[in-house]
């Protein structure tokens, strides 16, 4: 298995069980829960197979991730009630997944010898749309758009360290890795710390 391939199962994991937690959150049935998970697990990369042009998406060509994600659903099911708190550990969650996913999408935009805008374009694109298409679809406010929240912040510097890192001649693998650690890094910090950027504040018309 190629690194893009482990690391695209890791994040379909890791995502289908954030999705299953913010399916708990919404009281839904098991059919629900399968759903969320497996639009919240293989969101990002089918946004990303399809802008690269890329046939079959990866999930098509091998079912197995969609089988994970259900897996992971139904373990949810049946486990959630067990957590202290799910909204916790559903962002901790989600913050793994994030660092993992950025990688993932770097990794397969790099693989198709894709410019350097559109490597880093991907990365976030991977990490950050399958999440915001579970808040919505659960009728929560998305962690993309939280006010004082690093989120696709966290995605573009991990994928643009990842880039950097590569420029400077190191294998591929250290510098997904490395795009990984900067990405959870920062979301780490913005919830642990609240590390935030600047938000627009309003001033009185001249």
């Amino acid at each position: 298995m190629s690194i893009t391939s482990t690391l695209d199962l890791a994040a379909v994991l890791i995502f289908a069980l954030s999705g299953g937690l913010a399916a708990s959150r919404a009281q839904l049935d098991i059919v629900g829960f399968v759903f969320i998970a497996c639009l919240t697990a293989v969101g990002g990369g089918t946004l990303r197979d399809l802008l690269l042009g890329r046939d079959p998406v990866f999930w098509v060509q091998q079912p197995e991730y969609i089988l994970i994600a259900t897996g992971a659903a139904i373990v949810v099911f049946f486990t959630a009630h067990l957590l202290e708190s799910r909204y916790n550990t559903l962002r901790w969650l989600d913050a793994c997944a994030l660092a993992v996913a950025v990688s993932a999408g770097t990794g397969v935009a790099l693989s198709v010898s894709a410019p350097a805008v559109i490597v880093v374009t991907m990365g976030v694109a991977t990490a950050c749309f399958g999440g915001l298409m579970r808040d919505v679809v659960c009728n929560e406010v998305p962690l993309i758009l939280k006010p004082g929240e690093l989120y696709a912040t966290a995605a573009f510097a991990g994928s643009l360290t990842a880039l950097l890192v590569l420029w400077l001649a190191v294998p591929t693998f250290i510098a997904l890795l490395a795009g990984a650690a900067v990405t959870f890094l920062l979301r780490a910090g913005s919830m642990v710390f609240g590390w935030q950027l600047p938000a627009y504040k309003s001033r009185p018309p001249r």
